[in-house]
């Protein structure tokens, strides 16, 4: 390679470089709260986490809204989670599946609101019964909740998007995370 090719090509990095690195000089880089506010304007989603806990004390009354049982969350979303279960089956080996819909009521930034998701729950428990249900202690279990578009009202109206739980076995609670889109 001849050397005026050679001194061709480095000014022409050095150019497109130098350039390429003026292009952000007269715009000022986003803060946190503009990127958030970006976000919660609906050109994104807003990610949320926090931990569910068996409604042990029935604080939710899984009765009253004729759900089969209930989860306490906290974090990011607080208040009730009502679990219905639609179906559920537990092969020989103790895997277990159950789908069923779900009724979140509750607060997001201080705000109420409710919204539904379906479901779809997967685990491994010691054992199975004969009418399809889980037997013994669950070794390991996570599910999958999408929001059920066009139910939410209050604070969650129109929104979208997905929480995701794994059971922490150890603690005893379901640690959740997921995306809400407004």
């Amino acid at each position: 390679m001849n050397s005026s090719f050679k001194n061709c090509l480095v000014f022409t990095a050095i150019t497109v470089f130098f350039f390429s690195c003026q292009k952000g000089v007269d715009k000022p880089v986003k803060t946190e709260e503009e990127i958030a506010t970006a976000v919660n304007n609906g050109s994104g989603a807003t990610q949320i986490s926090g931990v569910g806990f068996w409604d042990a004390t029935d604080g939710c009354n899984s009765a009253g809204q004729e759900a089969d049982f209930a989860l306490t969350m906290t974090g990011d979303i607080e208040g009730c989670l009502y679990v219905f279960v639609d179906e559920f089956e537990c092969s020989p080996s103790g895997t277990y599946r159950e789908l069923g819909m779900e009724l979140f009521v509750g607060t997001y930034n201080g705000q109420s609101g409710s919204f539904w998701t379906t479901y779809r729950f997967e685990a491994k428990y010691e054992d199975c019964n004969e009418n399809g249900s889980f037997e013994g202690l669950e070794i390991l279990g996570r599910c999958q909740h999408p929001i059920v578009e066009g139910s939410g009202t209050g604070v969650f109206n129109g929104v979208s998007g997905r929480l995701d739980l794994k059971d922490d076995i150890e603690e005893g609670n379901y640690p959740y995370r997921g995306h809400l889109r407004f």
